[in-house]
């Protein structure tokens, strides 16, 4: 799992959570907000999954990984604002190299 494939899915789960809260402020979408919601919910669970594996294989520094499998759950926005931030702050010698965001 690539930095970037990770950074996409993030911005997916904070499409799908953004669908969530429309869907749970507009009236009569209940049976979209139980859909998002469980995307929601599963889609949390995978990530987190995912980015303790890249935390472990060093392709993201670890308060990011905290900020997706802990901040994630409630606000999968965090996640997404952190790895915009780990790309814009990474080692140049990273950015080169194509390696991890460590």
């Amino acid at each position: 799992m690539t930095f970037k494939t990770l950074k996409y899915l993030s911005f997916t789960h904070s499409g799908i959570y953004t669908c969530l809260l429309v869907a749970w402020i507009v009236p009569g979408l209940h049976r979209e907000e139980m859909i998002f919601g469980w995307l929601h919910g599963v889609g949390w669970i995978v990530m987190s999954i995912l980015c303790i594996d890249a935390v472990r294989r060093r392709v993201i520094p670890l308060w990011l990984g905290v900020m997706v499998a802990v901040v994630g759950g409630v606000g999968p926005f965090a996640g997404t604002v952190g790895f915009l931030y780990a790309e814009r702050h990474a080692r140049p010698a990273s950015r080169a190299t194509g390696r991890g965001m460590v």
